[in-house]
């Protein structure tokens, strides 16, 4: 597979690839990809190796490989993943219900307010089929993209301080699930009762870098059916 990449250090333990194309569904993969295979051809030498949207950064222990050892290694591992890599792939894809309501989805409200109906929301954030771009924030917070343009709005400009676990909220033209309480500042719009983190399981999270996400409209009783709890008086 033929994309460009240069690797260069960012910090006194920390080596960032980058890979220099547009990002798109496949380089997401590809990136997740590439960063299991590091992860385990690197073993001791590393204390993460972190995915995004179109680099990883790796960070090493110097102590027990040497920068001018470490690079070159490096380099060699990514080209030789890139050569193995196919042109296309089939995604795994997930589907995650939600129940989309003013009672989980306080900022539902903002959408009203400017024209659209309930049922637009809905129908526009279900219908589009989103792709795993970077992992991170909190364990298991999966950035998916991309959001149709009508529905996207900016980051809250003061967070919450709490934002409930399986919140299903949009910022920009990203979107993703709470899977835990934090605080938060991107706009909620509803809530997803499946429990996305598992810390205690060898599979952590039921995605990967790269994972299709399709969200599905839930009613009330089948939201309480499968756990969802509605939290009283946050906004």
């Amino acid at each position: 597979m033929n994309i460009e990449t240069s690797i260069d250090p960012v910090a006194e333990c920390s080596i960032l690839i980058r890979f220099h194309c547009q990002p798109n569904d496949h380089l997401s993969w590809v990136i997740g990809e590439i960063s299991h295979y590091l992860s385990n051809q690197l073993g001791s030498w590393v204390m993460n190796v972190t995915p995004s949207f179109d680099s990883i950064l790796v960070d090493y222990l110097p102590h027990r490989i040497s920068i001018f050892e470490f690079v070159p290694y490096l380099e060699k591992l990514v080209t030789q993943a890139l050569v193995n890599m196919p042109e296309a792939h089939v995604p795994e894809v997930i589907e995650l219900p939600v129940y989309y309501d003013l009672s989980v989805g306080p900022d539902l409200q903002q959408y009203l307010d400017s024209g659209l109906s309930y049922e637009q929301v809905v129908a526009t954030h279900t219908q589009t089929e989103y792709t795993v771009g970077a992992i991170g924030f909190s364990a298991g917070f999966a950035f998916l993209t991309d959001v149709d343009q009508s529905i996207r709005r900016p980051r809250k400009t003061t967070p919450r301080v709490s934002v409930p676990k399986g919140s299903v909220a949009i910022a920009n033209n990203q979107t993703a699930v709470y899977p835990s309480e934090t605080p938060g500042g991107w706009n909620i719009i509803g809530n997803c009762p499946v429990e996305l983190y598992h810390p205690t399981e060898a599979k952590l999270l039921p995605f990967s870098i790269g994972t299709k996400v399709r969200f599905l409209a839930i009613d009330r009783d089948r939201f309480i059916e499968l756990g969802g709890v509605i939290s009283e008086g946050w906004q």
